[in-house]
């Protein structure tokens, strides 16, 4: 259970100072879980509490010094780093300020008893001149995980403006990428891919000081790391992309990683078809004078 629910949940102790689980299964009782994370807990039945028909709900009593997650744009930095991409749909309330247009009747009449004069008015300009815009304020749930994990649709069902969104939105890049691959293995391991060669290098491509590969991994659609070493060889480290694997644990780590099996499998896998796509590069004269101009010092 410590390496499936326990990934995200014990995480919460790391802002909040206390915690509160009220569930429900269809066929049982309303349990309340609580916890101070001081190695105890206590789990009671919930009979005079909010009905719950079915499900979960967590409160997270949040520390002194960790307000910022109750900020809207931090949650949603957060859902789009790490669960952009799950299936289950993630909704968050918000605050959003409308613009209304309300009847002024009331002051146009006390002006013009003010003022004593009366006057023949066109009825459509008296409608507009008695309309005014004011703020409001309205909350609504949003659904704030709307992108669709593309790596996960059949290539030939993806269209090459589909592709250069993801890139941009993927990469924070302003142009397009200069070529693609995008490939699954299925057999004793199951894992998806999409890679990505940009026209050109960035500034601080031999910066030491940066991370050392573009690759993100996922498993099962959750965010995992950018950052890994063992990913991808050095001389890659321009390539940019994802790879989402359905066989490694959520709760992998840099020193399990260096020890897996599977994780040594893909890492072989992503070498081979960047090779591939560099001679498909090479295919066109011109792409490939502007990669071996970019990228020849990596290779």
């Amino acid at each position: 259970m410590i390496g499936q629910f326990g990934v995200g949940f014990y995480s919460a102790y790391l802002v909040a100072e206390k915690v509160i689980v009220t569930t429900k299964h269809n066929d049982d009782e309303l349990y309340v879980w609580e916890s101070q994370a001081g190695g105890s807990f206590t789990v009671t039945r919930d009979v005079a509490g909010e009905p719950l028909s079915r499900g979960t709900k967590i409160i997270l009593f949040l520390k002194d010094d960790q307000l910022e997650y109750l900020e809207e744009r931090r949650i949603k930095d957060l859902v789009k780093k790490h669960s952009e991409f799950i299936s289950y749909p993630i909704y968050l309330w918000t605050e959003k300020t409308i613009e209304k247009e309300v009847s002024d009747d009331e002051d146009e009449e006390t002006k013009k008893e003010e003022e004593g004069d009366v006057e023949d008015v066109d009825e459509d300009k008296e409608k507009k001149s008695n309309k005014k815009k004011v703020k409001g304020v309205t909350y609504e749930w949003q659904l704030i995980n709307k992108q669709k994990p593309i790596w996960l649709r059949k290539p030939e069902e993806i269209t090459k403006e589909e592709y250069e969104s993801f890139y941009k939105s993927l990469t924070n890049a302003w142009e397009d990428h200069l070529a693609m691959k995008h490939f699954s293995v299925e057999g004793q391991l199951k894992f998806k891919d999409i890679l990505f060669v940009p026209k050109r290098a960035p500034f601080d491509l031999f910066d030491t000081r940066k991370k050392l590969n573009n690759i993100k991994l996922y498993v099962r659609r959750v965010f995992i790391m950018d950052n890994c070493e063992e990913l991808i060889l050095d001389y890659l480290s321009f390539v940019k992309g994802v790879v989402d694997s359905d066989d490694l644990p959520l709760n992998i780590s840099h020193e399990m990683l260096q020890q897996n099996k599977i994780f040594k499998v893909i890492r072989k896998n992503l070498v081979k078809k960047c090779i591939k796509m560099f001679f498909e590069i090479a295919e066109n004269k011109e792409d490939y004078n502007k990669f071996y101009e970019a990228f020849s010092k990596n290779i």
